[in-house]
């Protein structure tokens, strides 16, 4: 039932604002803050050398203060912003989808936690509501009492 709900194009939506919302606020009130995100659907331009690349995990903490918090700022569904990384501080642009933003947090508190999943690939939305009427089925079954709704 929870992958229904997650995988709901109607919740990632309402995730995405809320998301766009809490940022926004944290914007106004001129609060840095932390977005933890899945760093396969984050760009950067100019990209990053190899050697930094590689130190980032699946999931990546990236904090906005100073400079970056400064230059930060949402474009359609993607917050950009400027950052240094490295040693060396190499500069890049980094854009990140809003619904890769998995937490937004404030002095090591998550104020906001994304569970939306959804993906445009409708044939793995057909599966899992396939599945979730199979699976739902087979538990109404399992239980012989209800088998008096059946005709």
């Amino acid at each position: 039932m929870l992958d229904v709900v997650i995988q709901d194009e109607d919740f990632a939506k309402l995730m995405k604002k809320n998301i766009q919302d809490m940022m926004i606020h944290l914007f106004d009130k001129e609060r840095n803050f932390g977005i933890l995100c899945k760093i396969d659907d984050i760009s950067f331009e100019p990209s990053l050398p190899e050697d930094i690349n590689a130190e980032f995990r699946p999931m990546t903490l990236f904090f906005l203060a100073g400079y970056t918090f400064d230059t930060a700022k949402i474009v359609d569904d993607t917050l950009v912003f400027e950052a240094g990384f490295g040693a060396d501080n190499f500069g890049s642009v980094v854009s990140v989808p809003l619904l890769s933003i998995i937490q937004v947090i404030v002095d090591e508190t998550p104020l906001l936690i994304n569970l939306a999943t959804y993906k445009k690939d409708e044939e793995s939305i057909e599966k899992v509501d396939s599945d979730g009427v199979e699976n739902s089925m087979a538990s109404f079954l399992s239980n012989p009492e209800n088998s008096k709704f059946l005709k």
